[in-house]
């Protein structure tokens, strides 16, 4: 078989709607929904998929904006991670309807494979990858038990590998005592004072863990008014480990920063890790490879990506400890414009990034294709996998 002949009719899948897919991405872009709200999107989504073959099943593991989406039979089963969530404020500045678009376009050209070879494309649509892990709920859940490999592109950076932290949510409450901070401060139980301790404490810790790990937070409510002792404070924190065994430690060591500060100030401590959590990434550079190797043939050169070069978190972990799963990152824009902050937001609407994203979704199908075709090397793949966990 002429392998090069063959990829490039997957390619042309996707060239033949880019008008659709520009402007699928652009009514995601222009009408941002936060964590599970994503009520348009998923409707735009699943009908794009719906027209173009695919078996749609709304509500996901019981998420009502969450849904996937089947075309072919049997095996092997390649999955499409759809992120389609926006940043409260300032939309899309992590450009989540890049990556939803690129995935669908990823998905339908990925069917020219499954046609030849046999097999089945799952896209997945996961929401509130921002807030709440769609995908930890869903992968909980049995959603991607079935999958022998998952891909999904995010738009930033620029490397194949992506090395995600594990992370969890802290809901911290102090509740004190309240007094004229003037007339009988003696009187009051400072919550404010405990929860600055709190933080005064963390910093402490912070040089006495891992490189890898991070603690971060922000006071949600420090009182009503500066002559009153606040009587409760609030604070919302993410702890983040490299691997899912130290976040376990971590986790018991900064609950010891605001037990110590209760303790201090006689504040009463309530706390609560969030029910969810994104799991450490699990790369698969057999993979991974197959996938620059594709990028290249695009035009594309990007690196593999060093080991250890940490960048956030993702429920894209969550799926990378059950399924061999890579999450390539693609620079959309110069370094100077940063993740999260309006600027990229901006660039996420912009159409030379979506001809970029959609070249990762030509590479995405054309990797799908390479394991379809070859049994050697999708079970080079799973050995890999094995092997890692």
């Amino acid at each position: 078989m002429n392998t090069e002949k063959f990829k490039a009719s997957i390619t042309g899948e996707i060239d033949r709607r880019y008008k659709q897919l520009s402007r699928l991405s652009r009514n995601i872009h222009d009408n941002p929904e936060t964590a599970m709200q994503e009520r348009r999107a998923a409707v735009w989504l699943t009908d794009f998929l719906k027209e173009n073959g695919f078996i749609i099943t709304k509500g996901t593991a019981g998420m009502p904006t969450a849904f996937h989406g089947i075309y072919g039979k049997g095996k092997p089963v390649i999955g499409f991670l759809a992120e389609y969530d926006a940043l409260p404020k300032i939309g899309h500045a992590c450009g989540h309807n890049l990556i939803a678009t690129s995935t669908v376009a990823a998905a339908i050209a990925a069917k020219t494979a499954a046609d030849k070879f046999g097999g089945s494309i799952v896209v997945y649509g996961t929401p509130a990858e921002e807030a709440d892990a769609g995908k930890a709920i869903m992968a909980k859940k049995g959603a991607f038990r079935e999958l022998d490999a998952a891909m999904i592109t995010h738009p930033g950076g620029n490397q194949v590998l992506f090395h995600a932290l594990a992370c969890q949510t802290l809901e911290v409450e102090f509740f004190g005592k309240a007094a004229h901070a003037a007339a009988d401060p003696a009187a009051g139980v400072n919550a404010l004072e405990a929860m600055i301790l709190s933080f005064n404490a963390i910093n402490a810790l912070r040089q006495h863990i891992r490189d890898t790990a991070r603690v971060h937070g922000i006071i949600t409510d420090g009182g009503d008014a500066p002559n009153v002792v606040p009587a409760h404070s609030a604070a919302t924190f993410l702890v983040r480990a490299g691997d899912d065994k130290y976040l376990d430690v971590l986790k018991d060591k900064v609950i010891s920063c605001f037990a110590g500060a209760a303790a201090s100030t006689g504040a009463e401590l309530k706390y609560r890790w969030a029910d969810v959590r994104y799991a450490a990434m699990l790369n698969n550079v057999t993979l991974a490879k197959i996938f620059r190797k594709n990028m290249q043939a695009l035009g594309h050169s990007i690196p593999l990506g060093r080991s250890g070069n940490f960048g956030g978190s993702s429920d894209v972990g969550n799926v990378s400890q059950l399924v061999p799963t890579i999450q390539p990152m693609v620079a959309i824009a110069s370094k100077k414009v940063l993740i999260h902050s309006p600027e990229f937001a901006k660039a996420a609407g912009k159409e030379e990034s979506l001809r970029i994203m959609l070249d990762a979704a030509k590479a995405m199908a054309m990797t799908a294709a390479d394991l379809m075709a070859s049994p050697e090397t999708l079970a080079a793949v799973r050995t890999e996998f094995r092997k890692n966990k």
